[in-house]
């Protein structure tokens, strides 16, 4: 057993689990509209110099993303919790410039990998992780809600210190391997895709119902509950997938000997 635990987190499919992931932490650039008012109440910005820092979010490899995520968020958060002088406007906008492009690094480098492994699938994997990225703003705002109900000011500090730890984290995991191609490489794929699917169908609906309905923040955690779930899922797949492998090499070994 101990040698298929090795396998499951050195393999191929456990590179694609833990890409999703980060994948799913890399969209703090959508999220400046949730934090905007509160720069520009305790900053005192007006409408022009806020519209300048949004331009500054959406216009500038994995282990450099989680460094600057964590100094640009970092350095705003400060500067709203009002425990450093107030930044002048070209030190926000290089602040949130730094913190919103460092996810970049990180789709870079999760993206490339995968599609070296692999390559003849290239299209099916791209579409699954950029999903993740496209659900990352409504999965990050969950997770924060229920760590910190409504705070604002906490949210800037938790889209710093998340996506670097995840990408710190899963750092030795993200690498090119050898290609071997799978039959059944492409239904592993729509396993992903299926519960990736249901990931985006639980975000919709709970988001249309918590802006009907007031949650407490413990509701948020039962919601966040399910989120993280839904995104550890596609670990089974990965050992399921893995297992059937060892399984097969362990019977040639057995054929061998």
């Amino acid at each position: 057993m101990k040698n298929l635990s090795l396998q499951i987190i050195t393999g191929r499919w456990f590179v694609v689990f833990a890409s999703s992931l980060i994948m799913s932490a890399a969209g703090a650039t959508y999220m400046f509209g949730l934090y905007s008012n509160t720069v520009k109440s305790i900053l005192r910005y007006n409408r022009t110099t806020l519209n300048l820092l949004d331009h500054a979010s959406m216009g500038c490899a994995v282990n450099r993303s989680s460094h600057e995520s964590l100094l640009g968020y970092i350095m705003i958060w400060l500067a709203v919790s009002q425990k450093i002088a107030k930044p002048k406007v070209w030190q926000m906008c290089m602040y949130i410039c730094v913190g919103a492009n460092s996810q970049a690094f990180a789709n870079t480098g999760a993206l490339v990998t995968c599609v070296n492994n692999f390559p003849e699938s290239r299209g099916v994997v791209l579409g699954i992780l950029k999903g993740y990225v496209v659900l990352s703003g409504a999965i990050i705002t969950q997770l924060y809600h229920a760590f910190h109900g409504t705070d604002p000011k906490a949210l800037i500090l938790f889209i710093g210190w998340l996506p670097a730890a995840i990408s710190f984290s899963l750092l030795r995991t993200i690498r090119i391997m050898k290609v071997i191609r799978e039959e059944n490489e492409l239904k592993v794929f729509y396993n992903f895709l299926y519960i990736s699917l249901g990931l985006a169908g639980f975000l919709m609906v709970i988001i249309i119902v918590e802006k009907q309905l007031t949650f407490s923040q413990g509701e948020y955690g039962g919601s966040a509950a399910v989120v993280l779930l839904l995104l550890f899922l596609p670990l089974a797949v990965v050992v399921q997938e893995e297992f059937k492998s060892w399984k097969i090499k362990q019977q040639a070994l057995d054929a061998h000997s």
